[in-house]
């Protein structure tokens, strides 16, 4: 009995002894483990990278941007049905357990020693807290190390925070593939649905992608994402969160993912959202625009857009296509599966409708085409084959480029067999009609000339083809559109627009370096004589322009550059009186707005405000003073009023004398086809030297449009091309449908302002019967002359009167001066 209680007394002794070092065992490892342990605490504060979301006007949505596209999303506002499911599937024990669930760890480490030494990937049973710890905390390495550290972490995260919390840090942090991080950008991404709008099978499908988001691509590997949205949908039957008949229901549904489309694209706004872009970037920095979860709300009218690319596209297509036919896109060989070989070659996917096909079958009448297949979100090419034929009505423009333009007869002088090209669908079913990427490039700005907004924005022919924004980034010649600002100059300093400049040769010494005599010629080649400022502008004459110049100065016009935002140093130089200098669209475009406006200054935007991720405002474009804006509640108080502190750029007469002249522009003078707008419409047109480039900006009251057409690498356009042939059209064709359904408002006359009945030709105050009358815009204190004499007319007995002092100065001047 004593040895065997002895051997009892050494077995208590030796197992308690056991035990101590045990524990102390225990102790020094979870000691030696928890000494470097995170700062689990910086979860309280946690703000996940949180995707930028831009705005059209409107709220459509237009761009995104993210290097995790998440949009975070409290727990309280995640749907009951979605919960259940991520629970079903990763932790279904999560609102009981205290962050460890010891009997998945027990199998876990179980399999782990079965399969040491092999290949095989441990199989886990982390809890969601754990798996929270791991993405916030921890590394993915895979060690013993790594889940000691994790379940240590658990258990404090577990104390330091409530269930809900947790799970809405795994909800909103957790990749679910497709670059979506979190439930609700994975819910637009792959259904494009809030996660209110999920049905069963879909919040099955999200819960199911933790485990391998890559193993379950609803395109890559169809059938195991449906099994393992089936096994997620019977572990909740399981668990009591939805009905048997519920989830046999669900199970029968076909994965239909639905890859959402970028909004840019789907508004042609690629190169609006791209200069957005860019401003954010330059102005708050990459991580803000990329992780900050800005919101920002654009300008863009995503129905002006639209409009605005289909009618640049549409101007410069049809210039190039008089051009002629320059060939096919490629040539490949039509034997065999010819699908998946146009398939490879690269087509622009931003010029809707235009479709790449293959020439399958070429005779003189027409050609058989097969049009590119498509592809699905995993690359594989659609099986589809889709056919078409393309008449020889549809070829008819494609005569030989360079060559004599000779009728096409037959569809073969055009196309042979193989021959990869653009096609657009023609109006009859089954039908199209040949289309070429045009050489010819462009751009186009539609602003608000009150708030400089800007409603639209075409910065090319294809954002595909080039991101290169020839809106804002190309620098060019702006020709004879600079004109205004000239004239502008010389109003708000004492000329009228009945003031009389000749229009005569000119021979002007360029001194030292300059190149010698320059002698600056009409577009055509002609000259009027004397000529009033009005003509001048309407017409478009350049000898005038610069004799105006050379009399009130270049540094006063370089100065109004600069205020209109053209120029920021324009050279002292007469050639820039004739628009020499380079700049681009938006520029020119917010310096007409400010003419349109009244000599408002505005600045050009296109974001109206912008807030952070908490809805706090930190831009707005709208600059104004609201005065009584502030108050709480109504006590009989004067109504709020803006105040607009914007600087004056210019006299508001001088503003709308020169708006006056430009509707000249339209109505008799460079840009007459624009008169078929039918609403009151003023601009001017600009032809560069060489006819490289040409303009044409165009305004009603309460809109911009400018447009500048030429090549990337300049050169001689054509024989003819003006801003009047070639970009006056394009604004014509947006503006008839951006106002067709406005009333024809007149630009607003400014107080001061005196409408005088004056001859159109002479600029004189009009006489009962004169067959030319206008009326003309004088500030108080001017008026047009009673009177003038043309210099060298009569002498002696029939000479005329004696001429103005103005007229005299000019004499005396030689060929400059202002008559």
């Amino acid at each position: 009995m004593k040895i065997l209680l002895r051997f009892l007394g050494f077995l208590f002794a030796a197992g308690t002894i056991l035990f101590v070092v045990g524990v102390s065992a225990v102790a020094a490892v979870l000691w030696h483990f928890s000494k470097d342990l995170p700062d689990y605490s910086q979860l309280k504060n946690y703000e996940p990278p949180v995707m930028t979301r831009v705005h059209a006007a409107d709220g459509s949505l237009l761009a995104e941007y993210a290097d995790e596209r998440r949009l975070y999303l409290p727990i309280q506002a995640v749907p009951k049905q979605v919960i259940d499911a991520f629970l079903a599937a990763e932790d279904k024990n999560f609102y009981e357990h205290s962050g460890l669930d010891f009997y998945g760890i027990a199998r876990a480490a179980l399999l782990y020693v079965e399969n040491f030494g092999s290949s095989r990937r441990p199989q886990g049973a982390s809890t969601i807290t754990q798996q929270v710890a791991k993405n916030f905390l921890l590394s993915n390495e895979l060690s013993l190390t790594r889940k000691i550290k994790e379940a240590l972490l658990a258990l404090r995260i577990e104390r330091a925070y409530s269930k809900d919390k947790i799970l809405e840090l795994y909800l909103n942090q957790i990749y679910l593939g497709l670059g979506a991080y979190g439930i609700a950008a994975a819910s637009l991404l792959y259904f494009d649905k809030s996660v209110h709008e999920l049905s069963l099978a879909e919040a099955a499908y999200l819960a199911a992608l933790p485990k391998g988001p890559n193993n379950y691509n609803p395109f890559r590997h169809h059938d195991e994402a449906v099994a393992r949205r089936n096994y997620v949908i019977d572990r909740m039957v399981e668990d009591g969160y939805v009905t048997a008949e519920a989830g046999e229901k669900a199970k029968k549904e076909p994965l239909n993912v639905t890859v959402r489309p970028t909004g840019a694209h789907t508004f042609a706004a690629e190169y609006f959202a791209e200069e957005v872009r860019r401003y954010i970037y330059d102005n708050y920095g990459e991580k803000k625009l990329y992780e900050g979860g800005l919101s920002v709300r654009t300008t863009l009218d995503t129905k002006l857009q639209a409009l605005a690319r289909k009618t640049m596209i549409n101007g410069l297509v049809n210039f190039d296509e008089q051009q002629g036919w320059r060939g096919p896109v490629t040539k490949i060989d039509v034997d065999g599966d010819w699908g998946v070989k146009l398939a490879d070659v690269k087509s622009l996917s931003d010029v809707d409708p235009w479709r790449l096909a293959v020439a399958l079958d070429v005779n003189d009448q027409s050609a058989r085409i097969g049009l590119q297949p498509a592809r699905d979100p995993s690359g594989a090419v659609d099986k589809e084959r889709e056919v078409g034929i393309l008449p020889l009505a549809g070829v008819k423009w494609a005569k030989p480029a360079g060559g004599p333009a000779k009728p096409i007869q037959r569809v073969t002088q055009v196309l042979a067999r193989g021959d990869v090209v653009y096609v657009e669908p023609a109006k009859e079913p089954g039908q199209f009609r040949l289309r070429q990427v045009p050489e010819i490039s462009g751009a186009m700005v539609v602003m608000d000339p009150h708030t400089g907004r800007v409603l639209a924005m075409v910065g090319g022919f294809s954002y595909d083809q080039s991101q290169f924004n020839r809106a804002t980034q190309a620098l060019r010649q702006p020709g004879s559109s600079f004109k205004p600002i000239v004239y502008a100059a010389a109003i708000d300093n004492g000329y009228t627009p009945s003031s009389i400049v000749l229009d005569a040769p000119i021979e002007i010494d360029t001194g030292p370096g300059g190149g010698g005599i320059w002698k600056p010629e009409n577009y055509g080649g002609k000259f009027y004589g004397p000529s009033t400022l009005r003509f001048g502008l309407e017409q478009s004459r350049n000898v005038m322009t610069v004799r105006l110049a050379q009399d009130i100065g270049m540094p006063l016009i370089a100065e109004y550059a600069k205020r209109f935002g053209v120029y920021d140093d324009l050279p002292p130089y007469l050639s820039y009186a004739l628009g020499a200098g380079e700049t681009t669209v938006l520029r020119m475009v917010t310096a007409y707005a400010m003419l349109d406006n009244g000599g408002r200054r505005v600045k050009p935007t296109l974001i109206d405000r912008i807030q952070d991720r908490y809805g706090h405002t930190i831009y707005k474009h709208d600059e104004r003073e609201c005065i009584g804006c502030d108050a709480d509640s109504w006590h009989n108080q004067p109504e709020p009023t803006l105040i607009d502190r914007r600087e004056q750029v210019i006299d508001p007469m001088t503003a709308y004398q020169i708006v006056s002249m430009m509707e000249g522009v339209v109505q008799r003078g460079t840009a007459t086809v624009v008169r078929d707008v039918g609403k009151p419409i003023a601009g001017k047109t600009g032809t560069t030297n060489d006819d490289k480039d040409v303009w044409f900006i165009g305004f009603s009251p309460d809109i911009v449009c400018g447009v500048y057409m030429g090549y990337d690498k300049p050169r001689h356009i054509g024989r003819g091309a003006t801003g009047g042939r070639l970009a006056a059209p394009v604004v014509r064709d947006f503006l008839k449908v951006a106002l067709a359904d406005k009333p024809p408002i007149p630009f607003r006359v400014p107080p001061g302002i005196k409408l005088i009945r004056v001859d159109a030709k002479t600029g004189m105050r009009a006489g009962p019967g004169d067959p030319h009358v206008i009326l003309e815009a004088f500030k108080p204190g001017t008026a047009p002359p009673d009177s003038y004499s043309v210099i060298g007319a009569e002498t002696g007995a029939n000479a005329p009167p004696p001429v103005t002092p103005e007229a005299d100065r000019a004499i005396r001047s030689g060929t400059g001066g202002l008559y």
